[in-house]
């Protein structure tokens, strides 16, 4: 069972205080009220120890959560609280304004408290005998409950979502067959993966959805329910199919640029870096699927995103687990082959050989040789400082200076080094042109003007001035191809850096002899 942990409710103090004869919208039973009342009087491992008694009591707090939820609960007081505790007169006074988002709390606390306990296997009964019923093994219906405290499009109760979420990950992962291997106390008993197929969608489908959409504290919502996630093969390729690297990988990249790369702050926007810890965690994790899956290896190649968040968060280095997980994710990027799942014919091969091309690209090796003097207390770190600096060592040597700026273009990752100079440029202006003659990188070019990375967007100037200077009739084409008005707004920008580029690839496409204006 993972180990990742759901957070106190902010009114817990107020549990004993709850009233139930006093709530007729949650249609409670005289048998489920006096077992709510008999499970707060007894320890949970007593409560837990016969199965039918456990999921007697689960399905009871689902029921609370289902019925609460249809009254209400979810919008009210309590669901603008903020994460840390209430004092106990606040949450008293939460008790009386709001008892049905109390009662959800108490709800979501309570089976947490039952599947954390279930997962340290002490009594026998399990998870998966609390859950999953009857002779097949089957999800309980109720566990809906679950999927509609998520449905409140970002607007609903941010505890009830966070441990719902969490929860529900956990129930659903007990009956994925690669977790049933490692739990001897259910493998007798069957558990039917069947049934939980539809359940891991949906929950899927909200991560994911979290994941492209929301942005820094909201997405914390998710994490906890991706993590539990990344402990069964079945719920990691399910992941992976709904496109989740992609948006994961994005919102590493917009969490760690709290500002541009140029300015030196290493703020890390609205996200912790326990947040951007827990992302990289997560394509850590993911990578271990490399070899065995070439759908997930093209998940990672798709837009240069993955690699590129990875090597900010070294480059940035906001703590030593963040780089840590962060640099094993890339040596796995690194070594991985296409062996046991080759890409299919007339496919790109999308191995470690260009993952390490890619690597180059975005300045890891620049990362690699600034971090390298910091004292890192973990050897495993320093073993993947010194494999990977020999890999990108080696590969550069492998590749000439105009396919390392043709991989910068083609995956937008643009930094300031020996491939923007004049030299370069009078040497390899021609190469442009490309095998068909249709200028296709000068288009990329040209389109990474328009990129929200300030730095990204100088370079380009420069290159595209440097472009018009050493191509013959170099100016009408890129003209011809936008150019000049793409560049015309960035003259005005606020950075004075990409301001002065601006001007200057302005000048040069607009004056003949530029050599006498400098």
């Amino acid at each position: 069972m993972s180990s990742v942990q759901a957070p106190a409710s902010p009114v817990a103090s107020a549990f004993p205080d709850i009233q139930w004869d006093a709530l007729g919208s949650l249609r409670l039973t005289a048998q489920e009220t006096a077992l709510l009342r008999m499970a707060e009087t007894n320890p949970i491992d007593y409560t837990l120890a016969d199965s039918r008694d456990a999921s007697m009591y689960a399905r009871v707090l689902l029921k609370l959560l289902a019925e609460a939820s249809a009254a209400g609960a979810g919008t009210g007081e309590v669901s603008k609280l903020s994460d840390e505790q209430c004092t106990s007169e606040q949450a008293m006074k939460a008790l009386e304004v709001d008892p049905l988002g109390v009662v959800t709390h108490y709800a979501l606390t309570k089976l947490n408290e039952i599947i954390t306990t279930l997962g340290a296997g002490a009594s026998g009964v399990t998870v998966s005998s609390v859950f999953y019923v009857g002779k097949e093994g089957v999800l309980v219906e109720q566990w809906k409950a679950l999927l509609r405290m998520l449905n409140k499009g970002g607007k609903g109760d941010a505890y009830a979502q966070k441990v719902a979420s969490m929860s529900l990950a956990k129930i659903l992962i007990a009956a994925c067959p690669s977790k049933r291997d490692v739990t001897p106390a259910s493998a007798n008993r069957p558990v039917s993966w069947a049934s939980a197929v539809d359940p891991i969608d949906a929950l899927t489908a909200w991560i994911v959805s979290q994941l492209k959409n929301a942005s820094g504290p909201l997405v914390g919502l998710c994490i906890p329910a991706l993590m539990v996630f990344m402990d069964a093969n079945e719920t990691r390729v399910t992941f992976c199919k709904t496109g989740g690297i992609k948006y994961m990988s994005r919102q590493l990249r917009v969490s760690s640029k709290g500002s541009s790369r140029t300015s030196g702050d290493k703020k890390f926007g609205q996200a912790s870096v326990q947040q951007l810890y827990e992302l990289a965690f997560c394509m850590w994790i993911l990578t271990y699927e490399l070899n065995k899956s070439y759908s997930i290896r093209s998940d990672f190649a798709k837009d240069n995103v993955p690699v590129a968040a990875l090597v900010e968060l070294v480059s940035l280095a906001p703590r030593e687990k963040v780089v840590r997980v962060a640099l094993s994710a890339l040596r796995n990027l690194a070594t991985c082959t296409g062996e046991e799942d080759p890409a299919p014919a007339d496919a790109p091969k999308n191995d470690g050989k260009i993952f390490l091309t890619e690597m180059m690209t975005c300045g890891l090796m620049k990362a690699i040789a600034l971090l390298k003097d910091r004292q890192f207390t973990d050897p495993d770190l320093v073993e993947d400082f010194e494999i990977l600096h020999k890999l990108l060592s080696e590969n550069y040597k492998e590749m000439s200076r105009w396919e390392v700026y043709k991989s910068e273009i083609e995956t937008g990752y643009l930094q300031w080094g020996s491939t923007h100079t004049e030299a370069f440029f009078k040497e390899n202006a021609r190469m442009f042109e490309g095998s068909d003659g249709d200028f296709r990188l000068l288009k990329v070019l040209i389109a990474l003007l328009s990129s929200r990375d300030e730095e990204i967007a100088a370079v380009a100037c420069y290159d595209l001035g440097e472009f018009v200077r050493h191509y013959p009739n170099g100016r009408a084409i890129v003209k011809r191809l936008g150019a000049k008005d793409a560049v015309m707004p960035l003259i005005e920008h606020e950075n004075p850096e990409l301001q002065r580029h601006a001007l200057q690839c302005v000048s040069k496409i607009m004056v003949t002899n530029w050599e006498f204006v400098k």
